[in-house]
């Protein structure tokens, strides 16, 4: 028996010996391979899920949709584990690229623990649900309620302070029921992104811009200090404008703004009250919003305008079941969520458009801003799985935003939407307008994340979520709460990035991105005057540049996919100066003998300081 049993071991020992073998690269490429084929599958299958639930709101869909996100979670953490077995090899570049790419894939990293993971995806879900089914019911009455979307028509419209402060404390109700949820998706996220190997979530989103986490925030705060004058001259100037029309509703000694007074319930773009700011010198001009509700503007000849710009360019009709499949106008017969977003179904040509679209100005923009990302999937959807992606998420934010940069007078005439162009004196005008919505949104873009990183981080604990982010909004942003704030509630969650679990740090970048690539498409189509007066609308030339690097997605680091359109390697704020430079040099003529700045405080959350 000794003897045999020897015999046996001597025959499977080279059996042995192999299974031990070292992995090699062809392996690994066999290994990923087979991970993206089956990532792929189960994508599809999320996104169908995903987008019923945001467009048929019920606890079905939400199980649902959060059923498929655990199972996703799951076999991406461990193909992630899986795949570490490979990290001693040296891989070619593309293959090595892919194995990070899959290890930074998950914004919501889940626990191994199947229990916990199931528990995260459901509190995901439970907390987007949240937002959608959420409603302000004035005086109480529950059959005259209001979503997000009509909120944001009312407030944009209404001039009315002490109707504007209900709205605003209305709608951030719904945030108060999240707020113990929103501890625990914390904390189980994090345990998540611990066992990836990363400090916590925030350290993992941050991990994902082709340099180190520090090196990113750092890159942010620098861009910041570059844009920072511009913002600081616009809130003086607003603030002013303020205080002549509201009075003591609008005067704080500190030299806040009061958040609900600038057209937005978030304070974060303030070109709905460019009424209120506009120079009294001004040549008459237009209002899109105004001209689409004239001539009785259907939500998908919106959306038809969008599609006519890019394809201008020389990019592709869009495919026949993006029309048939996208949600335009909110239905009258459910809850949706109808926060504006683009999808990619398929990863290859079920793309659609979530929104609920009213004739306003805008909305048309917002319709440009989406297609962006409409036309970034059909660019790169050739791509392997793992780089069906933007170059870097700011990337997918900012394509459909140059593009309405050029949302100029002369586009407009072209497409017959205005019949004369508004002469040379309403350039300030009109770049005091886009300031509201491009130059306001900047510190708001910062703050969001960092409030976030430092909740992720433990540096905010949850009984003190609500006096972090006032602190953060004071000193970015300089805007107050109307009214007084406490931890009963949570203010957050009323923004609906912070329960969907959406990174934001992306849109910041994205207002920086955009005019690099607005001013290298200009440059492409030849043109040689002011920036701000740059429209591309029609340009084969500028087209060719934009899908060359679209097409890239994400198969090199973003540096090299910025060079390739702009001839830069870094986010760089100097196309967005130029482009405001006549608008700075006016404001800070307006702006002579006003107090600069604000006076932040130890506590944020009291209104009336």
């Amino acid at each position: 028996m000794k003897l045999l049993s020897m015999i046996i071991t001597l025959v499977a020992l080279p059996v042995l010996v192999r299974a031990a073998a070292a992995p090699t690269v062809g392996d690994a490429r066999a290994f990923m391979d087979r991970a993206e084929a089956e990532l792929l599958k189960m994508t599809v299958m999320q996104n169908r899920a995903g987008w019923v639930e945001e467009t048929y709101i019920t606890d079905d869909t939400e199980l649902l949709a959060a059923s498929e996100n655990e199972r996703v979670i799951k076999r991406t953490t461990e193909l992630i584990e899986e795949g570490k077995r490979f990290e001693s090899l040296k891989l070619p570049a593309d293959l090595r690229r892919k194995f990070l790419l899959l290890k930074l894939s998950l914004t919501m990293p889940a626990p191994k623990d199947a229990n916990l993971r199931e528990e995260l995806t459901q509190v995901a879900a439970s907390l987007d649900g949240a937002y959608g089914k959420g409603k302000y019911c004035p005086g109480g009455d529950k059959e005259k309620c209001f979503g997000i979307d009509d909120l944001d028509e009312r407030l944009a419209k209404s001039r009315d302070p002490k109707e504007i402060a209900e709205m605003w404390a209305g709608w951030h109700k719904v945030g108060a029921p999240m707020r113990d949820r929103y501890a625990r998706f914390v904390e189980l996220s994090n345990q998540g992104a611990r066992e990836l190997g990363f400090a916590d979530t925030g350290a993992l989103w941050r991990s994902g811009y082709d340099e180190t986490p520090e090196q990113y925030s750092a890159e942010l705060e620098r861009v910041w200090t570059e844009v920072a004058p511009l913002y600081q001259e616009l809130h003086m100037y607003v603030r002013k404008k303020l205080i002549q029309k509201y009075g003591s509703v609008a005067e704080r000694k500190d030299g806040m703004i009061p958040a609900h007074l600038l057209g937005n319930m978030w304070a974060q773009e303030w070109g709905n009250i460019y009424d209120v700011v506009a120079p009294p010198a001004a040549p008459p001009s237009y209002d899109i919003g105004e001209i689409l509700q004239q001539r009785k503007t259907t939500a998908k000849q919106v959306v038809q305008y969008g599609e006519g710009f890019f394809r201008s360019l020389g990019l592709e009709t869009l495919p026949d079941t993006f029309w048939e499949r996208s949600m335009f106008t909110r239905p009258a017969d459910r809850d949706v969520v109808c926060h504006a977003s683009a999808w990619h179904i398929d990863l290859d040509r079920d793309v659609r458009l979530k929104v609920c679209l009213h004739d306003t100005t805008d909305d048309f923009v917002t319709v440009h801003h989406e297609l962006g990302h409409i036309y970034y999937y059909l660019a790169y959807r050739k791509q392997p799985f793992l780089f069906r992606n933007g170059a870097n998420d700011g990337f997918h934010e900012a394509i459909g935003d140059a593009i309405a940069l050029s949302i100029t007078p002369e586009y407009l005439k072209k497409i017959g939407l205005i019949e004369t162009i508004p002469p040379p004196e309403a350039d300030l005008p009109l770049l005091l307008r886009t300031a509201m919505d491009k130059i306001a949104f900047l510190p708001f873009g910062l703050m969001i994340d960092k409030w976030r990183w430092e909740v992720f981080s433990g540096q905010v604990k949850p009984t003190g979520y609500n006096k972090a982010w006032w602190q953060l909004r004071e000193q970015y942003q300089g805007v107050a709460p109307p009214v007084d704030r406490t931890e009963a509630d949570f203010d957050p969650g009323a923004k609906y990035h912070i329960p969907a679990n959406t990174p934001y740090a992306r849109y910041f970048m994205a207002r920086i991105y955009q005019f690099q690539f607005y001013r290298a498409m200009c440059r492409a189509a030849g043109y040689m005057g002011p920036l701000n007066r740059c429209s591309v609308f029609g340009s084969k030339a500028a087209g060719d540049k934009l899908e060359a690097m679209l097409e890239m997605g994400q198969s090199k680091p973003w540096q090299e996919a910025m060079k390739a359109m702009t001839g830069e390697d870094r986010i760089d704020a100097s196309a967005m100066v130029e482009y405001f430079q006549p608008l700075l040099t006016w404001l800070r003529e307006q702006n002579k003998g006003e107090k600069a700045g604000w006076t932040v405080a130890a506590d944020p959350t009291k209104a009336g300081r």
